[in-house]
């Protein structure tokens, strides 16, 4: 499936790191106020979310939040492993059998639903208003994302008669 031709690029942004994930969520009743309090358990996840709305924020100035159905596109980039490259004078070179994607922890999902999470209230109202998504994993010389999102229209429009 592609990108739908009413789709309007609201931004576009890349964001300088190593992609991290939300982690597990967990869920705690504070004693004092009585109220739930739900984390994450990804000491990293906290410091990425703050790099991605640093981004965003950079990229593009809202009045206000997006209120309609979105598209969210986004690739993370990952460092190879230095057991990808050769040693000796074949330090820089790239194994024949290097993998060509990175296929290990973490997985896309986690990472989109860690993105999700940053962008919500920054560029959103809530994650759920995303429609259509696409992710992936890249290996790369610079650790980091890019993310674009597109606007779609609230109603399709009738043929005039």
């Amino acid at each position: 499936m592609i990108r739908p031709e009413s789709a309007r690029l609201i931004v576009q942004f890349s964001v300088a790191g190593q992609p991290q994930t939300a982690g597990s969520k967990r869920a705690f009743v504070n004693k004092q106020s009585g109220k739930a309090i739900v984390t994450d358990d990804n000491k990293k996840g906290k410091p990425w979310r703050a790099d991605v709305q640093a981004a965003a924020n950079q990229a593009i100035e809202l009045t206000e939040l997006l209120d309609g159905p979105l598209i969210l596109e986004t690739c993370f980039y990952f460092l190879r492993p230095q057991s990808h490259y050769g040693s000796g004078k074949n330090a820089k070179k790239l194994k024949a059998s290097a993998p060509p994607w990175p296929k290990t922890r973490p997985d896309t999902t986690k990472l989109l639903r860690a993105m999700e999470d940053a962008l919500t209230g920054v560029l959103w109202r809530d994650d759920s208003q995303i429609v259509f998504q696409v992710a992936a994993k890249k290996y790369s010389e610079f650790p980091g994302a890019t993310v674009a999102v597109y606007s779609l229209p609230d109603r399709i429009e009738a043929d005039p008669v």
